[in-house]
């Protein structure tokens, strides 16, 4: 069996790095804890780190560069203007990009999510402030959709998992979430104890996201 190769960001404010290295070796991957500077300036110097070698490239929580200018921007102008080719020829070989969190919202800024028809630089949906004006600590419970076109969740029918974010907020046009749900790319929901919609009420939604979501794949 080929061995899965992970490579697992670090630095300037990116965080549960580690928990997220332990989580894929218990999954069976092999992966590899590298600072972000590393990889952006692979593609100038010809460094030791090349996203040909790898098969996953996970985009982790955090604050990355404090998260200065809103969250997950610095880090979604650096990839673009460093390796935004390498970012797209990773994925059009079929090869996978995780974003928790702070990764999330970078992959949202970049323009890789929701990737309509192959087109992975229109920013189509947000990530924006929390409807309550305030940085929200605490724990969610979510429903993981059926069917979906996220295979990461495939097994998976609920979460319970921290939320720490002051810009949580899903945000898109109408005709933009009509078209997620439709094309089956809207992965996980805010929900109550009996996995039922929060129907954006707080504590439920944490943050105002319409349609209570969560996340969305490509």
């Amino acid at each position: 069996m080929n061995t899965v190769k992970a490579l697992v960001l670090t630095g300037y404010g990116l965080n549960c790095d580690y928990e997220t290295d332990y989580s894929l070796k218990v999954a069976g991957a092999d992966p590899e804890r590298i600072h972000i500077n590393e990889l952006i300036s692979s593609g100038k110097n010809n460094g030791r780190v090349n996203l040909d070698n790898f098969h996953i490239l996970v985009l982790g929580g955090g604050f990355s560069w404090a998260d200065d200018h809103g969250a997950g921007v610095i880090m979604a102008a650096k990839f673009r203007y460093n390796i935004g080719e390498a970012i797209e020829e990773f994925i059009s070989n079929g090869k996978l990009i995780m974003g928790i969190c702070n990764g999330f919202q970078a992959l949202v800024n970049l323009g890789l999510l929701p990737g309509f028809e192959g087109d992975y630089q229109s920013r189509e949906v947000a990530v924006t402030y929390n409807d309550c004006g305030n940085f929200v600590d605490t724990w969610v419970k979510l429903k993981v959709m059926e069917d979906t076109a996220c295979i990461f969740t495939n097994g998976i029918s609920t979460l319970e998992l921290p939320v720490r974010h002051g810009e949580g907020k899903f945000y898109a046009r109408e005709e933009i979430i009509d078209r997620l749900i439709k094309e089956r790319q809207v992965v996980i929901h805010y929900a109550e104890e009996e996995v039922n919609p929060a129907y954006c009420k707080l504590p439920l939604n944490p943050n105002g996201s319409l349609y209570d979501i969560a996340g969305i794949c490509d």
